[in-house]
């Protein structure tokens, strides 16, 4: 990460990620509170703004629970005459839109806007969800970057249009422009101190219900035709000149799809590359294709513009063709490239492709097949590794393997399904495992199991952990506490001693919590310990009632840094083989990655550069063969 940059107080060129840029334009529009829950691939502009926390001083910061509450600490610190900012990916949006239709209708007082990332061809996320749809059903105005210097300035004109319609204003961006890298040229930084408001100054009606709502719903139509009048006039909203009666409607990352696609085929078309996907600009697009023939829609994921044009055009150009999804030239489905772009283009203009992608296509695959499988894995040292086994173990001594049910949940663990544990018979959102524990508790003879992330726990779980509490479920909850949230690279939760920044915080008492809501069992257990935690886990899945088993111990990555901040050393280990009998227990059942076998001889080898000392490989070995090397001075 470029942070240093972001701190820069001059004007200069800087090389930055976009996540970066649009913390350097909320910076630049001297934002005071922001709020976030981490996920991919929105991660860094939470990292970057907790790093620059203590340099600046100036603003406050919250890693909250879920983004529900991110979007609700943002929207009353607005109303509260602070500027403010939130970031979630696409799916976190689900969580925040409940509080988010609201906040459309009600209003806000200082600029306040909210990023929310899609992630086409599901990258890191359990669908390709299309956010676009959210501004136009909560009339909340929404604005799509494509580059990190449009990331930065969009971030900043964002505050001004929120302010000056008192509204929300979110900033759709997708993976692809979120984790690019480009040269962005700074603007002014006039950070300002963060002084406290008194409300009686500047309070506001912040509700809606009934009445009151309909009289809001009538004042948020004026707003959108108003929003709409600054949209057309917007330098976001533009056209790049061409020649010829056939165009490209786009915008987002697929705007640089469509730039090369016409270089390499040697194309002058018109293209309209919109920045506000809501309100739409009607009449500056009624304009770009009244004299087309045919217009060629580029956008991934659903017919979200090409729907909007196709409106449009039945009163500006009714005999427009339009050329999309619909027309079966793009799929809806996964990522854009020049690649896909540029055949589409081809087609449609009678060209020939600059470069024959199938046949490069075609021999990657071949090649591919050749290389071993590499399918995901827990780090060396991850303590998931150990409770998992140790989960085998214990359904392998019950003999009920195959009369449980196992409900996964969004953490690093959601990898159980993998070989060689292959749980998980459903996993569909964060905390979704408690409430179908519920309806599956009812309706099977088996036993239900129930898998969450400490993170995840106070995410979105405890709803359904009061409900199972609740009705007397018989359901067994397994909590994988890491101390933070691993997953999006190790940010903090209220499971963790420190809070953004590093600031020492209040860490939630997990066990009294589970006893103060009534749970029957709560059992507490060493991942590290491996061996120990297989009676434990035994008596825990036996029992009546809702019981939780807390497997405790820090993720590895966290762990090891934490080691090295306090100056502590980081022992690796190292397999005897004297008393190695190559079982290959550790290979078969534990699959870490810094151990592999040494073909001279068929006896385990443990990669000191990998290993982290956790010796969890020593709990698997029938004969206690690995052990920590000596200390070397």
């Amino acid at each position: 990460m470029t942070v240093e940059d972001v701190m820069r107080n001059d004007k200069g060129p800087a090389l930055m990620l976009a996540n970066e840029a649009v913390v350097r334009g909320a910076l630049e529009a001297d934002v005071k509170v922001v709020a976030f829950y981490p996920g991919s691939p929105t991660s860094e502009i939470l990292d970057t703004f907790g790093e620059l926390k203590d340099h600046f001083g100036n603003y406050k910061m919250h890693i909250s629970s879920n983004e529900k509450v991110a979007l609700e600490t943002a929207a009353g610190a607005s109303m509260a005459g602070q500027r403010s900012f939130a970031s979630m990916k696409s799916v976190g949006m689900n969580v925040a839109s409940d509080s988010m239709f609201s906040i459309g209708y009600t209003g806000l007082n200082a600029g306040c806007v909210c990023l929310i990332a899609d992630d086409p061809h599901a990258h890191s996320s359990q669908s390709e969800e299309d956010g676009r749809f959210y501004g136009e059903a909560a009339y909340v105005p929404m604005l799509e970057p494509s580059t990190a210097q449009e990331a930065l300035d969009m971030t900043k004109w964002a505050f001004e249009v929120s302010e000056k319609h008192k509204t929300l204003v979110i900033i759709r961006t997708t993976t692809r422009v979120n984790h690019q890298r480009g040269m962005v040229t700074l603007g002014e930084l006039n950070r300002t101190p963060f002084k406290k408001n008194k409300w009686k100054d500047i309070k506001g009606p912040y509700y809606t219900v009934g009445s009151v709502a309909r009289a809001l719903k009538a004042k948020l139509l004026e707003k959108k035709e108003a929003l709409r009048k600054d949209f057309e006039k917007t330098k976001f909203n533009k056209v790049v000149p061409g020649s010829g009666n056939v165009g490209i409607l786009t915008a987002g990352v697929c705007s640089l799809y469509v730039a090369e696609a016409k270089q390499n085929l040697g194309l002058d078309l018109p293209v309209f590359k919109l920045g506000t996907l809501f309100p739409l600009p009607e009449k500056k697009l009624s304009e770009f294709i009244k004299s087309l023939s045919t217009l060629i829609v580029v956008e991934e994921l659903t017919p979200y513009l090409e729907t909007r044009i196709a409106a449009i055009a039945h009163t500006a150009n009714p005999s427009l063709n339009i050329i999309g999804k619909r027309s079966g030239h793009f799929s809806e489905m996964l990522e854009y490239n020049v690649p896909i772009v540029e055949k589409v283009l081809a087609k449609v203009m009678d060209k020939k492709i600059s470069l024959d992608y199938d046949a490069v296509l075609k021999k990657a695959e071949k090649l591919k097949k050749i290389l071993p499988e590499r399918p995901p894995i827990f780090c060396p040292g991850c303590p998931h590794r150990g409770t998992l086994w140790a989960f085998r173990q214990a359904l392998q001594q019950l003999r009920i393997r195959d009369k449980i049910v196992f409900n996964n949940d969004i953490g690093c663990y959601s990898m159980a399904f993998l070989p060689p544990n292959e749980f998980s018979d459903s996993m569909l959102a964060m905390g979704a495992s408690l409430g179908v524990s519920a309806g599956m508790e009812l309706a099977l003879e088996d036993k239900v199991i129930a898998m969450v992330g400490d993170s995840t726990l106070y995410h979105a779980a405890l709803p359904g952990i009061v409900n199972l509490i609740h009705h007397h479920s018989n359901v067994t909850l397994f909590v994988m506490d890491n101390s933070v949230t691993a997953m999006t690279g190790q940010q903090f939760n209220p499971n963790s001693p420190f809070e953004a920044g590093g600031t020492p915080a209040r860490k939630i008492n997990m066990e009294k919590m589970f006893e103060a809501l009534g749970a029957d069992k709560v059992v507490l257990v060493d991942p590290y310990e491996t061996r120990d935690c297989v009676g434990p886990m035994k008596e825990a899945i036996q029992s009546d009632g809702f019981s939780v088993i807390i497997s405790r111990r820090d993720c590895a990555l966290y762990g090891d840094r934490e080691k090295k901040k306090r100056g502590e050393k980081i022992v690796p280990s190292e397999n005897v083989k004297d008393t190695c009998r190559a079982i290959h227990s550790c290979i078969r059942e534990f699959y870490c990655p810094a151990i592999t076998i040494d073909e001279s001889d068929s006896k385990m080898v443990i990669h000191q550069d990998l290993c982290d000392g956790c010796l969890e490989c020593r709990q698997v070995c029938p004969v206690d063969s690995p052990r920590h090397m000596e200390v070397k001075q």
